[in-house]
């Protein structure tokens, strides 16, 4: 994700002396820090909470009254608040009931940002797309009911096809960044192998999460979701990976035969969907 640039303005401290009257030079404490970060989690969390109060309350005038028939003024009002302070926080009112992607967009980036070097490049990705996955499931019924109403209000559908297509470009740009060229000869076309395996894990989270919307919720939807993921590693895991250091230890999982008996030897660190997907491959291999 690309970084603000950093401004080139003089600290107000230079800017001072440079009229003669000498301003603040000393850096922050330890403590001036934490309670600057300590404001701004508060912050996030009271623009958090207010974003989805006024998603409740547009969901609740567009069941009740219609999308069409539903006015900004309204939903401002049902939530108790002035038409301004709907603006600061939703452009629009189909905008107001997706009040958690941007947050979650921050922590997908986050989850990308903080992966460990063995870690498979597709499998980070995985990771981070959970992060839609918990934001839905947090609260299951109002994800069922906003469903519904994206299946019914065409604008509210368009929107949602955008929240999906930020996700999309957020872990391309992360992919393209650890193509193996070596290991697939194709020139030009890396970026459309980074650009399909993605969409191939947004489009699986998207199958299964819909499929349990419709079932109103019912099921356990983070273990269909991995076995989702593990069809897509299958098809997409070979040639993303180029990126990353390499250990020099030993492999996360090592599985052996003997006689009737696979024994399997896996790091207490390794990711038990890998340790899963490395016995299912051994026991195919086995069987053939």
């Amino acid at each position: 994700m690309s970084q603000p640039a950093k401004s080139a303005r003089a600290p107000r401290g230079a800017a001072t002396e440079s009229r003669g009257v000498k301003g603040p030079t000393s850096a922050k404490g330890p403590q001036e820090r934490a309670t600057e970060t300590s404001g701004a989690r508060r912050a996030a969390a009271q623009r958090l909470t207010m974003r989805r109060k006024l998603a409740a309350a547009a969901m609740e005038l567009f069941a009740t009254k219609g999308y069409e028939a539903t006015t900004v003024d309204e939903i401002a009002a049902a939530a108790g608040v002035a038409r301004r302070t709907f603006f600061r926080h939703f452009r629009s009112k189909e905008e107001a009931i997706f009040p958690d992607h941007d947050d979650t967009l921050v922590r997908a980036a986050g989850v990308l940002d903080a992966a460990p070097p063995h870690e498979n490049p597709l499998d980070t990705v995985c990771r981070g797309i959970k992060e839609v996955m918990r934001m839905y499931a947090a609260s299951p019924a109002v994800s069922v009911e906003r469903y519904r109403l994206t299946r019914e209000v065409p604008a509210l559908r368009e929107r949602e096809i955008a929240s999906v297509a930020r996700y999309e470009r957020l872990f391309t740009r992360y992919l393209l960044g650890h193509f193996d060229e070596t290991a697939h000869h194709v020139g030009d076309d890396d970026p459309l192998l980074a650009e399909v395996a993605a969409s191939a894990v947004v489009t699986a989270h998207n199958h299964v999460l819909r499929r349990w919307l419709r079932s109103g919720a019912q099921g356990d939807l983070e273990q269909q979701l991995d076995h989702a993921f593990a069809i897509v590693r299958e098809t997409f895991g070979a040639g993303i990976g180029a990126g990353r250091e390499r250990p020099e230890e030993a492999p996360a999982t090592a599985v052996r035969a003997e006689g009737e008996v696979l024994v399997t030897v896996a790091r207490t660190d390794a990711p038990l969907d890998e340790v899963m997907r490395v016995i299912e491959k051994a026991l195919k291999t086995k069987n053939r």
